[in-house]
């Protein structure tokens, strides 16, 4: 117990002698925590925002890709042998030209075939309704069944014949595929003649390229913003630094199938495609982005909206009054994109806090 206390009394007898000491260390800690303490305090900045009359525009954005009002799509009617291909992809082609043809020999020999067969049928049709009329004679109160059988299958025998001619006739006429519209060849499913090819596989794909438009799905919530003639920019893809005139041309009526929510299809004329150099520029399928501006109101005053405070049914904010923070009640008006319009209670050059 005396060793603990003498301890004690050596530690008591050292710090007399060492006050200075400890009050240094102290006064410098104490100096430290307050110099940390006002830092923070002088890291905390108030947002101001200077009132000024401006133009507030709020604007729309959706995707979309280049697709076009006049395309056709070219097939036979008939299987065949492809005799003739006379365009490859990119060839520009005029309106009524001719693009491809099959092998016409077989096809007229079949239609020969059939108008025979219709020689034929016309002529057991003719037998048989005479014999039905010579047995309708006057003295003759009942009509044989077999030759009631014979005269309808004779009926049945020449329709079916006439339809034999008919499609004969327009597999022949269709052996040759014509372009409808003026346009580049933009598909060609077989390219090489002289193969047997079905309808599908020797399809023909032409494009008007002056009738190029940008398809967009717009979800319902926006399309109400919209009407035709609304104009806006494209920025494409391909050509982030290039901006296209934009115009709305039309807006479907009932919303896309096969799509997540409840879009529509909104058409969207590309200003300047008609020109030869647009032609090649702008293809099928290109994607990008267009904008188009819903809400423009000019020379009013407005605040960012996260300034506006409420207050039961009213708004506020602070405004700065002789270096002090005043609470000021304002009137209202549109809220567009980040900002508010101020309708009372501000002036151009008044600063507000947040």
């Amino acid at each position: 117990m005396k060793k603990i206390l003498n301890i004690f009394k050596k530690i008591l007898k050292f710090l007399k002698k060492r006050w200075w000491l400890i009050l240094l260390v102290l006064v410098i800690g104490g100096w430290g925590i307050y110099s940390q303490t006002a830092g923070k305090k002088s890291d905390v900045k108030e947002l101001s925002y200077k009132v000024k009359r401006q133009t507030l525009q709020e604007s729309l954005s959706f995707s979309g890709n280049v697709d076009a009002q006049e395309k056709a799509i070219l097939r036979f009617q008939s299987s065949g042998r492809l005799a003739w291909v006379g365009v490859k992809e990119g060839d520009t082609v005029k309106k009524f030209q001719a693009v491809a043809s099959l092998d016409q020999r077989q096809l007229k020999k079949q239609l020969e075939k059939d108008l025979i067969d219709y020689d034929k049928e016309r002529l057991d049709f003719d037998n048989d309704s005479l014999d039905t009329n010579t047995n309708a004679l006057p003295g003759n109160k009942y009509l044989r069944q077999d030759t009631i059988d014979a005269f309808k299958k004779a009926q049945f025998d020449l329709n079916s014949s006439v339809l034999d001619v008919e499609l004969s006739d327009i597999a022949l006429r269709y052996a040759t595929l014509i372009s409808p519209i003026d346009g580049i060849v933009v598909s060609v499913g077989t390219k090489q003649a002289g193969i047997n090819v079905t309808p599908t596989q020797a399809e023909f794909v032409i494009v008007n390229p002056s009738t190029l438009y940008f398809s967009g799905a717009v979800d319902q919530t926006d399309v109400v913003k919209m009407h035709e003639g609304m104009t806006g920019r494209i920025t494409f893809d391909s050509y982030p630094d290039d901006e296209v005139a934009a115009s709305v041309s039309s807006i479907a009526f009932v919303p896309k199938e096969d799509e997540t929510g409840t879009v529509y299809e909104v058409k969207i004329g590309m200003g300047d495609v008609a020109t030869p150099e647009a032609n090649i520029k702008y293809r099928l399928g290109m994607t990008g982005d267009v904008e188009f501006v819903t809400k423009d109101i000019q020379d009013v005053l407005g605040v960012p909206t996260t300034f506006i405070k409420t207050e039961g049914s009213k708004h506020f904010v602070y405004k700065k009054v002789k270096g002090k923070n005043v609470k000021t009640y304002v009137e209202i008006g549109e809220e567009i994109d980040t900002a508010t319009v101020i309708l009372d209670g501000l002036v151009e050059g008044d600063i507000v806090y947040d």
